[in-house]
C-alpha cells in the first residue's frame, strides 16, 4: 500500500446517529474510531479480525459517561461506498441491557470493501438504576429544570385553582381560565390584544380553536411556569410550537426545535423538515437536510422523497435539491 492508499477513517454524528467512515480499508490490523457522543453518553467503535470473521464492537466509554446500566435499542449496518452505495448487512438490537464494564459485539458474516460506512442509529438508550426504579430514557430528561420549587409551586396556583382569574381561554373543546398580566408579560402578542382596543379586552375572552383544552392546559402551564413534564411536551410538541409561533413566546419556540432536532429518524425527517420550513426554524432545516444528505438517508426513503418532490413547497424543495447537488459534486 502506498502512501496515496493509506487508511482514513472519520466519525460523524447528529442527532442520534453516528457514521464511521473508512476508506482504503485492509484486514491487517484493528481500527478504533475516535471517541464520539450521542446524547450524553461517550462512546467508540472498534473493527477487528477474529479468525474468518470481522467483527464490530461498540463500546460505551464508562469513564466518561458513568457505570450505571444501560438498555439500548438501536440499528447498525454496513454501507459499501464502492460502485455506489449498497447496504451489506445489518443488525438490529432492542432492549439490551449491558453492565460496567460489557461491549456491544457484532460478528459480521459478509466480506467487507475498501471503502464502506458502520453506522449506528440509536432509537432509545435508558439508564437502569442499580437500585432499582424505573429506567429512564435520555431522551426524556425535564423539559425545563426550575431552582425554586416552593415559589414556582405556588404561582402556578394561579392557573391550577383559577385564582383571581380576569380572562378566558376558550380552546376547541373547553375553557380556562387565565391573567392577563401573566401572559402579556410572555407574550408581545397578548400583550397587544390587552393594551390595545381589541374584542379581546373588551370581551376578556381569548378563542384559540385550533388547540384542544390539554394542549392550551400545556401551553398556559409552560407561561406561567416555564416548565412541564415531559410526557406533556412530547404529547402536544407540535400543537406548543403552533401555539410558540403565533403568539411569540420565543423560548418555548427555541425549546420544540432543540426537541425536534434530536427527534430525527428515516420516518419523520419530510415531515419534520415541512414543519420547519413552516414555522421558520433553520437549525431544524439544517440538521434534517444533513441527516437526508451528508449522512445518506435519501436512499433509504426514495419513494417517500420523490412524493415529497412532488407535493411540497417549491422553494423547500429547490434548497434540498441544491444541497443534494452540492454533495454529489463534492464527492
Amino acid at each position: 500500500m502506498n502512501e496515496n492508499d493509506a487508511i482514513t477513517h472519520v466519525v460523524e454524528t447528529m442527532s442520534r446517529v453516528a457514521q464511521w467512515r473508512i476508506n482504503n480499508f485492509d484486514s491487517t490490523s484493528p481500527l478504533q474510531s475516535e471517541s464520539f457522543k450521542i446524547g450524553d453518553r461517550h462512546w467508540s467503535l472498534i473493527l477487528e479480525k477474529r479468525r474468518l470473521n470481522f467483527v464490530i464492537i461498540l463500546i460505551p466509554e464508562w469513564e466518561l459517561s458513568g457505570h450505571d446500566p444501560l438498555i439500548a435499542s438501536f440499528n447498525m449496518r454496513v454501507v459499501s461506498l464502492v460502485g455506489g452505495r449498497k447496504t451489506l448487512t445489518r443488525a438490529r438490537v432492542r432492549n439490551k441491557q449491558v453492565n460496567y464494564p460489557d461491549r456491544f459485539v457484532w460478528m459480521l458474516k459478509v466480506p467487507l470493501t475498501r471503502r464502506f460506512i458502520i453506522e449506528v442509529e440509536f432509537l432509545d438508550l435508558k439508564t437502569a438504576y442499580p437500585n432499582g426504579g424505573e429506567p429512564r430514557s435520555i431522551w426524556s430528561e425535564g423539559f425545563i429544570g426550575n431552582q425554586n420549587a416552593k415559589a414556582v409551586a405556588a404561582f402556578g396556583r394561579l392557573l391550577s385553582e383559577s385564582i383571581h382569574t380576569d380572562i378566558v381561554i376558550c380552546a376547541s373543546d373547553g375553557s380556562i381560565g387565565a391573567h392577563r398580566a401573566v401572559l402579556a408579560v410572555r407574550s408581545p402578542v397578548f400583550n397587544s390584544m390587552f393594551t390595545h382596543n381589541l374584542k379581546e379586552k373588551e370581551l376578556s375572552v381569548v378563542n384559540i380553536p385550533d388547540m384542544s383544552v390539554e394542549a392550551c392546559q400545556a401551553f398556559f402551564s409552560y407561561m406561567y411556569f416555564n416548565n412541564m413534564q415531559c410526557e406533556d411536551f412530547l404529547t402536544y410538541r407540535l400543537d406548543l410550537l403552533r401555539a410558540a409561533d403565533k403568539y411569540d413566546v420565543a423560548d418555548l419556540k427555541d425549546a420544540c426545535e432543540e426537541s425536534l432536532i434530536k427527534h430525527i429518524d428515516s420516518e419523520n425527517v419530510l415531515e419534520r423538515l415541512q414543519t420547519a420550513f413552516m414555522y421558520s426554524l433553520p437549525r431544524l432545516k439544517v440538521y434534517c437536510i444533513k441527516y437526508l444528505v451528508k449522512f445518506g438517508k435519501i436512499f433509504d426513503i426514495e419513494k417517500e422523497f420523490n412524493a415529497f418532490v412532488q407535493s411540497a413547497d417549491r422553494e423547500l424543495v429547490s434548497e434540498v435539491v441544491d444541497e443534494i447537488i452540492s454533495a454529489w459534486k463534492g464527492v
